[in-house]
């Protein structure tokens, strides 16, 4: 498993023992991501607005919503965002599978 999966796993297990009152919510710092720019992501893969939302299975219009401000990223697909842009091949390889 890698890292990033174990520390997942261990922030799942802190978070139910918070929710059973066995630990302080206080206790842990809340980590909140930096603003994702889509276009910039978007752009780093040479892609346009139209390859981009095909590629990703993302609603071409959110990408223009997004990239034009018009539109706030959600919790999700901020995390699907920063999981492209870290990376891409993967995603585009598990997509082409789906």
């Amino acid at each position: 498993m890698t890292d990033f999966g174990q520390r997942l796993i261990q922030a799942a297990h802190e978070a139910v023992a918070i929710a059973r009152g066995e630990a302080k919510p206080n206790s842990y710092v809340v980590h909140r991501p930096l603003a994702i720019d889509v276009r910039l992501i978007r752009e780093s893969l040479g892609l346009t607005q139209d390859a981009f939302a095909a590629r990703y299975r993302v609603p071409v219009e959110i990408v223009r919503d997004l990239e034009q401000g018009r539109a706030q990223l959600d919790p999700a697909m901020q995390a699907y965002l920063t999981v492209i842009s870290r990376e891409p091949e993967v995603v585009r390889r598990a997509l082409e599978t789906a």
